[in-house]
């Protein structure tokens, strides 16, 4: 089988400084070659050189060569460069957000490149755009044609990312962290449906990723990358059964753990909620009346416990970010909701600021929540002007400590978010939550962007601070391995409502409701066989 992609000792360099030393790897046409390393180890770096998206001003290529069937890129003229951009060579990035054009619709912007590559006219880029929408199980796809980011999940957004690279049929696919955002079931599918396009199609596709288990299932190679070298490389069996590099070992060995122990039986009720529900406008009247609802959130009760975690499950747009954005009063939303025995759902927002400092978030998105224009100390210290202003001598140790225990340096305070990897990036949000001290922490896919390594770390932190300070979480996420690492109970939703809610033992050993077996089941489908004491009742 011949090489589609080959790459032959790659050197990258920003302003002089190497950051990829002497990268080899191939990747034969119909297979998929997978990246796998920490975050900052140059994946993602050496997957953007092979369509030349690295600011040429800053990066250079003190050495070697990417050959595309033969052609080097390299040397490739710009105006070569977009024909084989989005047509021959397509890309799934990292964060869909930042990707996306928050000004065009879904509709125009994957009909865009349907229009440049294909020669589509306005009618068939609508009905190829409706058949790829309804390829990676984007739901009602014909009403988020009109759609624009900002009105998407972000799993949504991601499988939109997806469609648009698979629009003209590549050649090659790099998928950058393609199923990040996804849920389970979801990543299931979309991953199939990748494998099953490769096949139809020889399709190759370099693979970048942090999920070993993904990586096992769908890679016929590996590339193992740390600190910008590759230390191993070889077929993906060979690998996970017998590494031979310390490093590799060391990634194989993260699992995120097991259930955390009981919180104890006497502690104090911290947060309930009560019937409560959240919907929004979806038609107005000539006089600005509500003549329609979207219900995202309907008649929730929950009761969280003083250094307990809640674990809230399921698919995207399932109302799990809108159930944590409802208590933080980022929603408006029916029902009662009462903090430490008090009721807060009704406090308007200068009542309510009091609360902020116990009440945190780390959102989904860490590019899109940390200001591009503040520096790390500034956006880490920024709460402590607002809620510990008296205390303004101690404001600089106390950020210093909260970015030691996420595991970040404490001399990299005075850079900016973009100079972070992805997963840097979100030890800083988590940062920036704990700075405060706060008794309840809501926690949005904070391990998503992650790689497994410290991913592991920081559900060891999160347990430590959790049994050091008695914190509380409410701890959002479709990674159900996770989810049994970190949570006491767990709440299953789907269309807004409560599917499952108990113990997080007894749902995950023994799932009552069909929905959460589905869930489990895509969850384990990686593995060769799910943990000891999981079961999805369904085997």
């Amino acid at each position: 089988m011949t090489d589609f992609l080959d790459v032959r000792n790659l050197s990258i360099a920003f302003d002089g400084k190497a950051v990829v030393h002497d990268l080899s790897f191939r990747v034969p046409a119909g297979k998929t070659v997978a990246l796998v390393g920490e975050s900052g180890s140059g994946k993602s770096v050496s997957a953007l050189s092979v369509l030349r998206l690295l600011d040429e001003r800053h990066a250079t290529y003190p050495s070697g060569e990417i050959l595309l069937d033969g052609e080097n890129l390299l040397a490739a003229p710009d105006k070569r460069m977009r024909q084989i951009r989005g047509r021959r060579v397509s890309m799934i990035f990292q964060e869909p957000m930042t990707s996306l054009n928050p000004l065009h619709t879904v509709e125009k912007q994957i009909g865009e490149t349907l229009a440049i590559h294909q020669g589509m006219r306005p009618n068939q880029a609508r009905a190829r755009t409706l058949e790829l929408l309804e390829l990676v199980g984007i739901p009602d796809p014909r009403e988020r044609l009109a759609y624009y980011p900002h009105q998407l999940s972000g799993g949504q957004k991601q499988r939109v990312m997806i469609a648009m690279a698979l629009a003209n049929a590549p050649d090659l696919l790099i998928a950058d962290e393609p199923t990040t955002a996804l849920d389970v079931t979801v990543q299931r599918q979309v991953l199939e449906l990748l494998r099953s396009l490769q096949e139809r199609l020889g399709m190759a596709v370099l693979l970048i990723t942090h999920d070993l288990s993904i990586v096992r299932r769908y890679a016929d190679e590996v590339v193992v990358m740390q600190h910008g070298h590759q230390v191993e490389a070889g077929p993906t069996e060979t690998i996970f059964e017998s590494p031979r590099d310390a490093y590799t070992r060391q990634l194989l060995s993260a699992d995120p753990g097991k259930a955390p122990s009981s919180p104890s039986t006497t502690a104090r009720t911290l947060l309930s909620m009560d019937g409560v529900g959240v919907r929004f406008p979806l038609r107005r009247g000539f006089f600005g009346k509500p003549k329609a609802w979207l219900h995202a959130v309907r008649d929730v009760h929950i009761e969280l416990r003083e250094g307990e975690t809640l674990g809230i499950v399921g698919e995207s747009g399932s109302g799990k970010t809108t159930l944590g954005m409802a208590l933080i009063k980022l929603v408006r939303s029916d029902g009662k909701i009462l903090y430490r025995g008090k009721p807060i759902n009704n406090l308007n927002q200068k009542q309510f600021k009091p609360l902020r400092k116990d009440i945190q978030i780390v959102f989904q998105d860490p590019y899109g929540s940390l200001s591009p224009r503040m520096s790390v100390s500034e956006i880490v210290g920024e709460g402590l002007m607002v809620h510990a202003p008296d205390r303004q001598a101690e404001h600089e140790d106390m950020i210093v400590q909260a970015l030691q225990d996420v595991g970040l340096d404490p001399a990299s305070r005075h850079r900016y978010p973009h100079e972070f990897s992805g997963g840097q990036r979100q030890r800083i949000a988590i940062a920036r939550a704990l700075v405060l001290q706060p008794s309840l922490i809501v926690l949005d896919e904070p391990t998503s962007a992650l790689d497994r390594t410290v991913q592991k770390q920081v559900i060891e932190l999160l347990r430590s601070l959790q049994q050091r300070y008695g914190l509380s979480y409410l701890f959002i996420s479709h990674d159900l391995a996770v989810v049994r690492a970190l949570s006491h109970q767990v709440l299953v939703l789907k269309g807004g409502e409560v599917v499952e809610y108990g113990d997080a033992r007894q749902v995950m050993e023994t799932p009552q409701a069909e929905y959460t077996r589905n869930l489990l089941e895509a969850a384990f489908f990686y593995h060769a066989e799910a943990p000891d004491d999981i079961h999805t009742g369904a085997r």
